[in-house]
């Protein structure tokens, strides 16, 4: 029974070739889509879950209690060793810190000078916690000793080539001699934890000397269970504070966050090395967006099969006429409607393979062909298949099948105008969606846009921030200042400690008189900062560009911010003394205006730039450059550093090429959005021509009977056309307000944002005309244009 089925299905499939290759090539973009986000989710669900411990592990989240309020990844070096003395469940805890907190390491082997963006000071137990695989020499009790370093396997092969690195020596930012004690596996692409090489914390001052202070560490803890009461534990936590800090000193609080929620639940917290966040809004978009996308390709096959539903129901009369039951068509439609859904697979499989590599470029991951064979996947294709087959061919195994005898041989009125009325449903359904999509692709862009043209506060082009960690000696710093000054092509130069978009201190700032604080970014810098930034200067004046060894007095510039915060206008606020935890001699010289120093999710902070010794932490030399061949100029830059610095590596960044990482997500999410778009309306489109060329051949003697009577072909063009364009004048009226609510809660995650405006309604339904009236228009002209007398040579 069942190979007949198959049969009558194979014959119905060559019988109506256009419609079959519509359906299956509108099924398979469906499929294929599909399957490739699910791919994608798939792989972001899957980070941390290869270490033994997960269920245990827990990272220590940092929570201000000041005005700004941010939930940070890192806390203060001296919560470690609390934790297991403190907290009964905690088995283990361990530190983390990124070396130059958060930036690059130098590294000399031999004659070599290397950068190393991914080297880490850490204690033992985190090898332990995370089953750091060891390839050779030993592990964890390396870290117990000073001066020992473990690398990665593709670290060591970039280090030392095929030699042993065993016993090997390197030294790091020109001022620590390492020996390599072993090699350990490289981390997994789906580990949010990552190291190229990691260095004994013992060794750093935090570890000598641990501070409550600086919250510049994260700290992992590990439980002896899965389930802990996780409000006990934060509540012992508050008592550690308690027991360390005075209740006027207390600026944070402390919680637990689960490893495994670390990856896509972390997007919004501050500094954290941890890199390679996901974001589980962009999860949930992306599902709802494969959810749409396969709902359209079902609704294609539905429209057709209602489409074709008077031809559909003679067959069913004619089948229970020679004595066929309910369950046994029921069960012939559900079997062509999983052989068209099957062909649809292994033709959405192809095209996933092709796919692949661009849609890797578009997410920026590295998933594998052999990926779209694990079992996971091949699970997901079969629930896929079965899911599609029962919603594709619902339609015609559970309403046409109830039909008698008489009721599916006779012509009938109310039928048609039922199956009219689901096809119509469904045709606004699948162009609602459509058009919620192209709304979303259009607000996207233009939030992206309002990004790169926002004016900041502050200019980003032109200026080149040139690593100087490796340099010890503050004179080699004033060598380099003096060479790129002499250079023509340079227009100022400054030593800072950070700039926008990098990292620097993160102390509090409090107001006069008071306890009532709130967090400030202090950033290190020479007097020239506001010129090399060309920062709004309020009132005041610039830093000192002079400043005498054993000068105590700290000269600050605040932002606006800051100035609100501390609740003087501009020209008040000159000269008084102010407490940024840069000193009890620090006072305020100038203000300049707010500048936009991280992403545009966030409102602008509090910032201050100062001057508190001469010596200090500058770990950049800031150069704005006159316009020129790029290349050339940092291939000049570079010759001059060099000169000055042989011992140390040219590392470089450009300040507005460093804005465009934050907003990575949103770029890879519009850049999806419209490929995946445009794979949907592709799909919806095949649907609408194949209806439109279905009704053409449905009205083909009216059409006839109206041309011999004197119809003009735009009259029977404007005839058939008028149909769809109604429905698709009511898929505006229900996507636009849901387009509207959702695009709007999406642009809530940025504090600067675009407001939605009307132009975007007007471009998407412009679009949706113009898409349905040249896919229903090409088979209304060819119907239109046709020979009456073929059409009415029948009758």
């Amino acid at each position: 029974m069942i190979k007949n089925y198959f049969k009558i299905a194979w014959r119905s499939l060559k019988t109506n070739r256009l419609f079959s290759v519509i359906n299956i090539f509108g099924l398979s973009i469906g499929l294929a889509t599909t399957l490739l986000l699910f791919l994608f989710i798939l792989h972001e669900r899957s980070f941390d879950t290869m270490y033994g411990h997960k269920d245990k592990i827990f990272r220590v989240l940092l929570h201000t209690t000041e005005e700004g309020i941010e939930t940070w990844g890192q806390v203060p070096s001296a919560l470690g060793p609390e934790l297991t003395e403190h907290i009964p469940n905690a088995v283990k805890s361990g530190r983390i810190l990124q070396n130059g907190y958060g930036g690059n390491a130098f590294i000399k082997v031999r004659d070599k000078v290397l950068t190393e963006r991914l080297l880490f000071w850490v204690d033992p137990s985190i090898l332990e916690m995370f089953d750091v695989k060891m390839l050779s020499g030993i592990g964890a009790e390396a870290l117990n000793k000073p001066n020992n370093i473990l690398l990665s396997e593709s670290t060591a092969k970039r280090y030392f080539g095929s030699e042993n690195p065993l016993g090997k020596t390197l030294s790091v930012d020109n001022r620590n001699t390492f020996e390599v004690k072993g090699v350990f596996e490289d981390f997994p692409d789906n580990s949010s934890l990552n190291f190229n090489a990691v260095v004994p914390f013992m060794m750093r001052q935090e570890a000598k000397h641990p501070s409550w202070g600086n919250a510049s560490f994260e700290t992992f803890v590990m439980l002896n269970s899965d389930k802990p009461n996780l409000g006990a534990i934060e509540n012992k936590l508050q008592s550690i504070i308690d027991a360390n800090m005075d209740k006027e000193q207390q600026w944070y609080t402390f919680s637990l966050q689960p490893l495994k929620e670390i990856h896509l639940n972390s997007s919004a917290y501050s500094d954290s090395y941890l890199e390679n966040y996901g974001d589980i809004r962009q999860i949930k978009n992306l599902t709802a967006l494969a959810i749409i996308i396969l709902i359209i390709a079902c609704i294609n096959y539905m429209n057709l099969i209602t489409a074709r539903s008077q031809k559909k129901a003679k067959d069913v009369g004619v089948n229970k006429t020679l004595g066929a039951s309910s369950k046994q068509l029921i069960l012939r439609f559900y079997v062509e409607t999983g052989l068209i859904t099957a062909i649809a697979m292994l033709l959405g499989g192809f095209f996933s393979i092709l796919i692949l590599p661009s849609f890797n470029k578009i997410v920026n991951r590295t998933l594998e062909v052999s990926s779209l064979f694990s079992l996971e996947i091949l699970s997901f294709l079969v629930l896929t298949w079965l899911v599609t087959t029962l919603i594709s061919g619902s339609y015609p195994a559970l309403y046409l099948s109830r039909f008698s005898p008489k009721e599916a041989l006779k012509p009938s009125s109310n039928k048609g105008i039922m199956t009219s009325f689901i096809r119509k449903g469904l045709v606004v359904v699948q162009f609602s969606a459509s058009v919620v999509l192209i709304v979303a692709v259009l607000v996207v862009r233009q939030q992206l846009e309002y990004i790169q043209n926002k004016n900041l506060g502050f200019n980003p082009e032109n200026v080149i921030a040139i690593s100087t960690t490796a340099i010890p000696d503050f004179a080699t710093n004033e060598a380099l200042v003096n060479a790129f000054e002499r250079r023509p092509n340079v227009s100022l130069v400054a030593m800072a400690q950070g700039f926008p978009t990098a990292s620097v201190s993160l102390n509090s700032i409090y107001k006069p008189n008071s306890d009532v604080g709130m967090s400030v970014n202090t950033n290190l810098a020479q007097h020239n900062i506001v010129d090399i930034l060309q920062l709004k200067l309020l009132a005041g004046q610039r830093l000192p560009e002079l400043k005498q060894n054993g000068d105590s007095l700290v000269e600050v510039l605040i932002n606006k911010t800051a100035l609100d915060f501390l609740g003087y206008t501009p020209e008040e606020a000159i000269g008084k003394k102010v407490d940024a935890q840069l000193g009890n001699n620090s006072y305020i010289c100038g203000v300049v205006d707010d500048f936009n120093f991280t992403s545009l999710h966030k409102p602008i902070g509090a910032y201050v730039f100062h001057n508190t010794a001469r010596k200090g932490n500058y770990n950049y030399l800031l150069v704005r450059f006159k316009n020129g061949v790029l290349m050339e100029t940092v291939s000049e830059f570079e010759n001059t550093f060099k000169d000055i610095a042989p011992n140390s590596a040219f590392e470089y960044s450009f300040i507005d090429k460093n804005l465009e990482f934050f907003y990575q997500k949103e770029k890879q999410m519009a850049n999806v959005s419209l490929l995946f778009s445009v794979l949907a309306v592709i799909v919806a489109c095949l649907g609408l021509f194949a209806l439109a060329a279905f009704m053409a051949e449905q009205r083909q003697k009216e059409i006839g009977v109206r041309k011999v009577f004197g119809a003009s072909v735009p009259k029977i063009v404007q005839l058939l056309s008028l149909d769809f364009m109604k429905l698709i004048l009511i898929s505006f009226v229900i996507s636009f307000p849901l387009a509207f609510y959702i695009m709007n809660n999406w642009l809530q995650d940025f504090a600067y944002h675009i407001n939605i405006r009307w132009s975007v309604f007007a471009i998407a339904s412009t679009l949706s005309l113009i898409i349905t009236f040249f896919t229903v228009g090409y088979q209304a002209i060819k119907a239109a244009v046709a020979n009456p007398i073929k059409s009415l040579r029948t009758e």
